[in-house]
């Protein structure tokens, strides 16, 4: 819980594993709630009220639940974003690390604190970049999502899927809460015919996850280019182009918060139906839960599943996964399934949801 005369409640953990070929570094939580929750930016507009959930007190929640369903709200506005000439420059000279996970193809990335370090550099409409640095936060609840940091759920429902085998040729995948686009990107990778990556903030779309997409698909072309003496345009820019308009065929982009995100995905003709629905970290905040729920409800397709990776409790925010799935059986319309439980630090968890069927 969080008073308006405390300091900023953090808990930061730098952890390393070595683990199946995996290595990483991840920072868990940062909490800091003395922005006003209020922006604008040339993505798109805000206005969320500042409305903490209180530990503790089931009454409250409840109440809290109840009325979050009923009261009005202003939202981040919904935009889908393109390929463009700049989601290049993004990735040129940057540096990169790759994740590798058992059998799972590598996944490459722009370093985090390379990102952090040059973001006066970059547009950066929603001004997050500086909010963040400027009050050492990884989370301003309505302002900014925490789309820039992978986090460490993200990692764990990567091993899951190569524990499992999950398969994706031929399926639509929508990455939710997509960040930097690494289970997305995954998907591609393993011949998902369509994959929406969906964040809060339009500069996580733009200057990371876009970028993260390029970057992965442009690997397979390099040796082949370097090969290339041909007049014309440099080989790594042309496998750069053809990787774009490759892309373009089957990826989508999103920013926006999840209720103007649906109202979008249900005025296109046809609508959306994910055979898959990532989501890591999301329901940190029982604010979002209806909204969670909702996308779920509309966009999911019937025999679909939604995978969802999760830290038990979420401390200083209030929410983790016994309220949401308290949440999700009270609708009495998805079946929620414990996959795994990762005991290693903050305690974590895997589950899923899929439609219960009726008679």
């Amino acid at each position: 819980m969080h008073c308006g005369n405390c300091s900023p409640v953090r808990l930061l953990q730098h952890v390393q594993v070595l683990n199946g070929g995996l290595r990483r570094s991840v920072m868990a939580f940062s909490f800091n709630f003395n922005i006003p929750l209020q922006t604008e930016g040339n993505c798109g507009e805000d206005s969320r009220e500042n409305d903490q959930v209180k530990d503790g007190n089931n009454d409250n929640l409840n109440r809290k639940l109840d009325a979050s369903e009923s009261v009005h709200k202003k939202f981040k506005e919904a935009v889908e974003h393109r390929h463009t000439s700049d989601s290049l420059s993004h990735i040129k000279d940057s540096v990169t690390e790759t994740v590798t996970i058992g059998t799972l193809p590598p996944l490459h990335y722009l370093n985090e604190s390379v990102f952090e370090q040059t973001a006066p550099e970059r547009e950066d409409g929603e001004n997050i970049l500086s909010l963040t640095m400027a009050n050492n936060s990884d989370l301003i609840t309505g302002v900014y999502e925490g789309g820039l940091k992978i986090w460490e759920c993200t990692y764990d429902l990567l091993e899951y899927i190569d524990e499992v085998g999950e398969t994706f040729s031929g399926k639509r995948v929508l990455d939710l809460g997509c960040g930097a686009g690494l289970l997305g990107i995954l998907a591609l990778k393993r011949g998902a015919s369509m994959v929406h990556f969906q964040d809060y903030n339009c500069t996580v779309i733009e200057q990371l996850t876009i970028p993260n997409v390029v970057l992965n698909f442009d690997e397979e072309s390099d040796e082949e280019d370097e090969a290339k003496t041909d007049e014309g345009p440099p080989p790594k820019r042309k496998a750069l182009d053809s990787s774009c308009h490759l892309l373009t065929n089957h990826c989508s982009y999103f920013s926006g918060d999840w209720t103007s995100y649906l109202s979008l995905m249900q005025s296109k003709d046809p609508r959306p139906q994910y055979d898959i629905i990532f989501t890591s970290e999301t329901i940190y905040n029982t604010d979002y839960y209806p909204s969670l729920h909702d996308v779920f409800h509309k966009l999911l397709a019937e025999d679909g599943v939604v995978y969802l990776a999760t830290k038990t409790h979420y401390f200083g925010v209030g929410g983790g996964l016994y309220l949401f799935q308290k949440f999700v059986e009270e609708k009495n319309i998805f079946h929620i399934k414990s996959l795994k439980d990762i005991n290693q630090g903050l305690k974590r968890n895997i589950v899923s949801l899929t439609f219960k069927k009726t008679n």
